[in-house]
Formats: C-alpha cells, sequence, structure tokens
C-alpha cells in the first residue's frame, strides 16, 4: 500500500481508521483505585529529535490489511499553537507544540490501525470442560488488589480515560503517561527464565488482562484483539491454575535471558570491571580550584568499589594520557591537542606498554599519586583565554576504552556489560583543537567556527553512544564554559552536563553518583496501547529506533524508542489523545523495556496497565493526578522555551492553559465574567504558577547558559526531581527535630522558625532572626535542617547546593523569590490556604505581616482573578 502524504517535519501525521466506532467484546467491568499516588521527593537530558517522516522512518511500518473493511485514510495534519502575534489559544482537538527539527525532543506518531474481527468466525474447538467461551484472566479479588501506586515506573496524569473524545482531548490539560525505565524498585518484578508469548499480529505481550481458551491454552492479544497460541502452555483446568505464570498475575515482569550472545562476553562477578570509568580533566586551574578538585578526586577514588576500572586523562594544550604501570611515580603519555589523535598514535598508545586502564585495588594508590601531582596553571592569561583541547581529550578517551577492538568491523565490536562513563572535570569551555571555539566572542568568524563546534561535539556524542559510552560535563568555577558548544555533547551520548559553582563538596558527590547511576545499556523502549489512543509526543532521552533494532510483527503499530541510556534518574514524558469517541470500558498500555543488564543479562521488562473509560466529567477530573499532569504540561512547554523570549511567550500560554480548562471544565459564575476552576484540580493552578515565575520560565536565574543547562535537565529528569523543580517543597522545622510540611508560601517566613525549601537542584535553609539570635536553639536547628536535606536528597542526581542564611541577608533574596508572595491576600484567604497562620498570636501575626517588603510581583490568588477566573478552594 502506497505510503500516505508526508507532513512538514516536526508535524504529526494524523491516521484515523474508517470505522472507529467498531465494536469489541467488552471485559468485565471492575474499576481500578483512582486514589493518588504517594509522593517521595528524587533525577537527566533531552533527546535529539524523534523525526516524523513516515518515508524515511523504518520503525513506523504500514501493515499489510487483509480486510475491506480495515481500510485508511489520511487526516491534515494537526494544526500548532501560535506563538507570535499573542499567546496561544487552546482548541480542541489537541494541538501539539510545533518543534523545529534537529534542536529538542520532537513528537513520534506512530500510525495507528483498528485491528480486524477480534475472534475467528469459524466455530471453535470443543473443549472437554464444555467451556465455549474465553475466560477473563483477572479474577475479582486480584483485580481489586491491583492499583497504579505499584507500579513507579508508570505515572498517569488520569487513572481514567474520557470516552467522549471532544471532552478527553482538550489540550490546555492534556493527557498522558511518565515512564521511568531504569528506575530501580524493591522489591524487584517477578522473574521469568524462559522467552514471553507474544502476539503475532502486533507483537504484545501475554498479560494479566488476557482473555484465555483454557482448553487450547490460547489467549487474546488486549491491544489488537487477536488470538494466539501459547504451544500448549496455558491450557489448565480453571483459571486459578494459570495465576502460576507470573505474567498472568502481576502487573510487570521481567523476562530474563543469561545466554552468551556476544562476541567478547566475559562472566563477571562485579559488573564494573567490563565498564571503566575515564575521568577527563581540565589541567588549566588556578590554585584555589585545583586544591577543590583535588580533594573532590581523592575522595572519588576512595568510593570506588576495587574491581572498578578507572583511566585518567588530563588536557589543556595537549592530551596526557596517564599510565597506571608505573607504581611508584605519575608518568604520563603525551598527544598532540591541536588535532583529532590519529589511528597510528591511538594503536602506538593502545598496544604499548603503558597501562590505562587499571582496576581500583591495583591501581588506588597510583591516583591518588596523580592526583597529588597536579599542579596549578603557571601563565600568566586570563582563565577564558586558555587552551583547552577538550574534544581531542574525549576522543581520546574513547579509543582507549574501546581499546584493540577499535580496529575490528563495526559489526562486532565488543560490548561491556554496562554503559561505559567518560566524566569530564571542566573549568573553561573548549578552545583549542577539533570542537573548539575562539576564545573571544568579538572574533570575526565566531558565529561560524561555533556552529562547526557544534556539529562535531554532536558528532563526537553519537560515536560515544554508538560506542556504548556516556560522557557526563561537570563544569565548575567562575569562567563560562560555553554551555551551548558541550550540550550536544552530553546530549548525544545520553549524558549531562551540570554547572556548579566550585569543585568543592557538590561537585565531589556529583562526580560520585555520575559513576554509579547506569542501570544497564542498549536499551529499547516499546510502548503499544489500544487502538483508540494515539501518542502524539514524546519527550525524553532517546531517538527513534531503527528497523533492525527490534524485532518485526506483521501490523505492529507500537512507538520504539532508542534510549539514549538506561539510568534511574531518566523518564520519558508521553502526551496522548483518543482518536475518537471510546465503546469500550477499558483501554490497555503496554511498555516493553528492553536492555542489558550490567551483569550482561538481557533482560525484558513489561508493564501492562488498563484504565476504566468514563463518561462522567467529573469521575475523569476526580482521577486526575495534580502533580503528574503539573509535569507532562511542564514538559511539553519547556521543549518550546529554547531561549528567554521563548520562555516570556510560554509564561503567557500557562495563563491561556489556565483559562481554557476553566472554560472547557469549569463553571460560569451567575451574572458575572469569572468562570469557577474546577475544584477537581485544585492543586494544578498553583503548581503552574510556581513553573510560571520559577527558575525554568522566570527570571530567578540571570545567565541564560544556566536556564539552558536547567531546561535540558528538566526535560529528561525523573518525576520527582522534575516536581519539585516545578514546586518547591517547604518544610517547617519544630522543637524536637521535626517537621512540619506547609504550602510554599512566604508567609512560612517567620522570624523564630527554620524553614527547608526543597527546589530540586537547590535546598535552601532560611533562619529566622529571632532563632538565629539564639546560638543554642540556631545551631540544632540548623544541623536538623542539614540533615533533612541530605535525606531528601540522598540518591538524587545531579546533587543539589545545599545553602543556608539568615533571614535579613542578601542571599535570603533566593529564598523568598522561590515562594508565593500570599503576604498580599487578604487575611481570609491567608488563613484558608495556609491553616498555620492560626495558631500564632496576634502581636506574632502583626509582626510577620511587617516584615514583607512590598513589590510588584502578585500573589497567587491575584494572577488567576487577573485571567477572570476564580481560584480554587483549597484541598
Amino acid at each position: 500500500m502506497a505510503n500516505p502524504p508526508q507532513p512538514s517535519l516536526g508535524y504529526p501525521l494524523t491516521v484515523t481508521p474508517t470505522n472507529p466506532d467498531k465494536s469489541t467484546p467488552q471485559p468485565e467491568k471492575t474499576p481500578i483505585s483512582p486514589s493518588p499516588p504517594v509522593l517521595p521527593g528524587a533525577s537527566i537530558f533531552p533527546s535529539r529529535n524523534l523525526q516524523q517522516d513516515q518515508n524515511s522512518s523504518p520503525s513506523i511500518k504500514t501493515p499489510n490489511l487483509l480486510s475491506p473493511s480495515n481500510g485508511i485514510k489520511t487526516g491534515s495534519p494537526i494544526p500548532h499553537l501560535s506563538t507570535p502575534p499573542g499567546p496561544p489559544v487552546f482548541t480542541s482537538p489537541v494541538r501539539p507544540a510545533a518543534v523545529p527539527f534537529r534542536t529538542s525532543p520532537a513528537t513520534p506518531q506512530p500510525v495507528a490501525f483498528s485491528s480486524g474481527s477480534s475472534l475467528p468466525t469459524s466455530s471453535p474447538p470443543h473443549f472437554s470442560d464444555g467451556s465455549l467461551e474465553l475466560q477473563h484472566q483477572v479474577p475479582l479479588a486480584i483485580e481489586d488488589s491491583i492499583s497504579l501506586e505499584e507500579l513507579p515506573h508508570i505515572l498517569f496524569s488520569a487513572h481514567k480515560v474520557l470516552k467522549q473524545k471532544k471532552l478527553a482531548n482538550v489540550s490546555s490539560l492534556g493527557f498522558g503517561a511518565l515512564i521511568s525505565p531504569g528506575r530501580k524498585i524493591s522489591p524487584g518484578p517477578q522473574i521469568i527464565l524462559r522467552d514471553p508469548h507474544r502476539c503475532q499480529n502486533c507483537g504484545a505481550y501475554a498479560n494479566l488482562y488476557c482473555k484465555i481458551l483454557l482448553g487450547s491454552g490460547q489467549w487474546q492479544c488486549v491491544i489488537c484483539r487477536k488470538l494466539n497460541g501459547s504451544d500448549g502452555e496455558y491450557i489448565a483446568p480453571s483459571k486459578e491454575d494459570l495465576h502460576n505464570f507470573p505474567e498472568m498475575s502481576s502487573t510487570m515482569v521481567d523476562y530474563v535471558q543469561t545466554g552468551n550472545k556476544r562476541p567478547g562476553f566475559v562472566p563477571v562477578s562485579d559488573s564494573r570491571m567490563s565498564a571503566p570509568i575515564v575521568l577527563v580533566i581540565d589541567d588549566c586551574l588556578d590554585e584555589p580550584h585545583l586544591q577543590h578538585l583535588q580533594s573532590s578526586l581523592h575522595a572519588f577514588v576512595d568510593s570506588l568499589p576495587p574491581t572498578a576500572r578507572i583511566g585518567i586523562i588530563l588536557y589543556g594544550r595537549t592530551v596526557s594520557v596517564y599510565d597506571f604501570s608505573e607504581e611508584s611515580m605519575a608518568s604520563a603519555d603525551v598527544l598532540p591537542g591541536d588535532k583529532s589523535p590519529s589511528q597510528e598514535s591511538l594503536k602506538a598508545l593502545i598496544y604499548g606498554t603503558g597501562v590505562y586502564l587499571s582496576p581500583m585495588h591495583a591501581s588506588k594508590e597510583v591516583a591518588h599519586q596523580i592526583f597529588s601531582s597536579l599542579t596549578p596553571y603557571k601563565l600568566n592569561i586570563a582563565e577564558a583565554s586558555r587552551d583547552r583541547c577538550l574534544g581531542t581529550a574525549v576522543e581520546v578517551a574513547l579509543g582507549i576504552i574501546q581499546g584493540p577492538s577499535a580496529e575490528m568491523s563495526r559489526g562486532i565490536v565488543k560490548r561491556a556489560g554496562g554503559n561505559s562513563r567518560i566524566i569530564v572535570c571542566a573549568g573553561g569551555p573548549s578552545t583549542y583543537g577539533p570542537g573548539s571555539v575562539p576564545h573571544s566572542f568579538s572574533h570575526p568568524n565566531y558565529p561560524h567556527m561555533e556552529k562547526m563546534a557544534l556539529k562535531w561535539m554532536e558528532h563526537l556524542g553519537c560515536e560515544a553512544h554508538r560506542q556504548n559510552t556516556v560522557v557526563d560535563l561537570l563544569c565548575a568555577g567562575t569562567c563560562p564554559v560555553r554551555v551551548p558548544v558541550l550540550q550536544p555533547l552530553a546530549k548525544a551520548s545520553g549524558g549531562v552536563l551540570v554547572l556548579h559553582d566550585d569543585f568543592g563538596e557538590a561537585f565531589g558527590v556529583n562526580l560520585q553518583r555520575a559513576s554509579t547511576r547506569a542501570s544497564g545499556s542498549q536499551g529499547l523502549l516499546e510502548i503499544r496501547c489500544s487502538d483508540d489512543i494515539l501518542i502524539t509526543q514524546v519527550v525524553g532521552p532517546g531517538e527513534e529506533a531503527h528497523i533492525d533494532t527490534h524485532e518485526a510483527f506483521k501490523n505492529d503499530a507500537s512507538l520504539s524508542i532508542q534510549m539514549l541510556s538506561v539510568e534511574e534518574t531518566q523518564s520519558f514524558a508521553l502526551s496522548m489523545e483518543t482518536k475518537g469517541d471510546i465503546k469500550t470500558d477499558w483501554v490497555f498500555f503496554q511498555f516493553a523495556i528492553q536492555y542489558s543488564s550490567l551483569y550482561q543479562a538481557d533482560i525484558s521488562r513489561v508493564i501492562t496497565v488498563r484504565l476504566p473509560t468514563v463518561d462522567s466529567v467529573s469521575s475523569y477530573l476526580g482521577s486526575v493526578q495534580d502533580e503528574v499532569a503539573a509535569v507532562l504540561i511542564a514538559k511539553r512547554t519547556l521543549l518550546r522555551a529554547k531561549n528567554y523570549s521563548a520562555a516570556i511567550d510560554m509564561r503567557a500560554t500557562i495563563d491561556e492553559r489556565i483559562k481554557d480548562i476553566a472554560l472547557k471544565y469549569g463553571s460560569q459564575l451567575q451574572k458575572s465574567k469569572l468562570y469557577r476552576f474546577p475544584k477537581e484540580l485544585s492543586l494544578l493552578p498553583e503548581f503552574l504558577f510556581h513553573l510560571r515565575r520559577g527558575p525554568l520560565l522566570g527570571n530567578i536565574v540571570g545567565h541564560e547558559d544556566e536556564r539552558s543547562v536547567l531546561r535540558n535537565l528538566f526535560l529528561n529528569a525523573s518525576f520527582e526531581l522534575s516536581l519539585r523543580m516545578v514546586a518547591p517543597r517547604c518544610l517547617m522545622h519544630r522543637e524536637g527535630g521535626t517537621f512540619e510540611e506547609l504550602p510554599a508560601y512566604d508567609l512560612a517566613m517567620q522570624s523564630d522558625t527554620a524553614v527547608v525549601l526543597d527546589q530540586g537542584t537547590d535546598v535552601f535553609i532560611w533562619l529566622g532572626a529571632e532563632l538565629a539570635a539564639d546560638e543554642g536553639r540556631s545551631a540544632a536547628a540548623l544541623a536538623a535542617c542539614r540533615t533533612l536535606a541530605e535525606e531528601l536528597t540522598e540518591v538524587r542526581f545531579p546533587a543539589p547546593r545545599i545553602l543556608a542564611f539568615k533571614e535579613g541577608s542578601s542571599q535570603s533574596r533566593y529564598f523568598v523569590s522561590r515562594l508565593i508572595p500570599a503576604h498580599k491576600d487578604p487575611p481570609y484567604e491567608q488563613e484558608a490556604r495556609f491553616p498555620q497562620l492560626r495558631s500564632l498570636t496576634t502581636e506574632r501575626r502583626t509582626k510577620l505581616k511587617c516584615s514583607f517588603i512590598h513589590f510588584d510581583d502578585p500573589s497567587f490568588c491575584e494572577w488567576m482573578r487577573s485571567l477572570k477566573v476564580v481560584p480554587p478552594e483549597p484541598s
């Protein structure tokens, strides 16, 4: 069949069935608990494009449709939210944001087709037990116990789906899910040491929601409704007996294969032995920075397990590769930094007598000697003008990781058990050799050279990804590192770029966490949905998977994403819409995550979710998870905020969202032009208000490089970190070392208290002036706050700065700027949203009111009313 007309790049293609309302067998009606998930507190970078080109995309396949009832028609491309002139107005159906080609993650659009007849029309076989119908696999007792809260990998923005397309596809609210493929959970999923049973039509996996023909062992796919055989495995006297199969009793299972399928496979007791870490260190640091860096490096080496392999490279005008074969002294081989290393020089290095990657148990002392021998920069040249051949150094690091196999053909390059890591410790920009830019912005050819450097760095990142190596860039100090030039290297390899104030504590912690955050490698994410659901956009650290990277099935309409790395601190944000009015009582989603674990086992993690469909708008809104919905909206919004002026436009978009949600789902007040925001979504406007004025879209962060790093980090971050970056968490210290969680309002700034504010990438500790004056109480409160901050961020990556300051200090402005200025609201509204005020005496209340300085920034309630919307009652 000929391909349908091709839209312009970045625009989704709409393909709808001619018979979308065709009836299908309806499963039993058993509700899923819509209770909201329990949210703890928690960590990475936007991907390259998932390109929307129907002709050139091999992973989006046009199936061979045998039945004429399955004819398709192509719709016109969905129009986009216009930005200039003026803010966009949201209308139905969904209009995904226009995303330029080759910048940030775009909108993958799988072509979904309605299935053919779900059951064979020929007479069914005779069963000895007399049963002629499919048995529903999930008994009532198990069904009631299945909860979405038990699936931390998958978070839906709502636990129910609206049947009416017009109401479901209100783009200002939207529907979608957050997936964290590499997330570790305890206890782990059930493990199956055999091949899975998969639908031969669409590739979906057998699961607990399938209907089973007990007499023959056949099972009906929940995605395409086709009947499949199980080689007799699912033949059972009763459906209860099928619960012995893990996939028939659990929503999440791991299929594990441990066979030796790869050249160069070496079974190891500790996985890190086969995935080396190479430190690439800036050799142009002044003495204060170098001293901090040395301390962090010494601590890093001490934190590594004995079997971890490490390499050390220094770069400045040349590249020095340290040799671990000399136990009594720090020696290095030196390569020029003005050009890429030749094959001859790499061969001479790799096949020489030097040892450049060595396990820690044999080389810890040598590593300490190397770090101790580092010397500060001696020439009298400004930091920004020093020659740094960062690109060449990373190329050399890739060469020694690849080792002798570098000359092998591409098809049989040996693979380590997990992602190898290159961690660059940078104190300034790349200004020498390949991928460099001139020292000065005033250079007459700077724009062209920067463009060439961007291309070269992205190519180097892609090459690192091909070699199964992640490049993390940990930058510190006061010298600008030219973030736009370095970002493509980290992004294309699946790594991160993080800015630090210095090479001290936070840098050292991130150095340690960067080396251990991998969950596996060679990741592939496949997403299959019921025919009624269409995926319109994906944001996350991946790219469209090529057809040769995964098994192909006849009518497979799945979305396949090649993950750049498999790490716990990442997530993918999916935006979805319904293709038509839904006739069934349930819709199904299946997520298959295939990757190689650190121990070289091939794992296929299969998660199957079933959501009920409803006619009632109130029931749907009641199932909306405000935190997840806010994070998904924020990721869609940040995708378009590529610079400061675009971020200002996105603030106007947030305003339009609030107005449109109130218009579509709220109610108009009698004899008024005001709309009441739906009470079921009482938390959502506050989250979006925080987003609008916070560091991601607001002007709290001063430099565009810093904003760019935060935006890129946010677009790939886990749900927990993303939520904190959108809306901070406020905790007030109480006597006895306990903490009370409060709304993030400036009313928490009471002079006799200490307050902790967790905003994801920073944790602020604020000490009131009265408390600070009492040395004993102040010290105890500060220690308790620091302990809490460390506990909240124990596994977070990047590790946040923990900053403490007193009331009235210049630094406290950072704290104030992240809190909603609720002091501007009338007293009755303050008490309604901040009940803790009622416990204050009149004197304390007056003193608190007098402590605030007037400024023009509106409160949350003032902002809502300016949009002609009545703020929702606090929940």
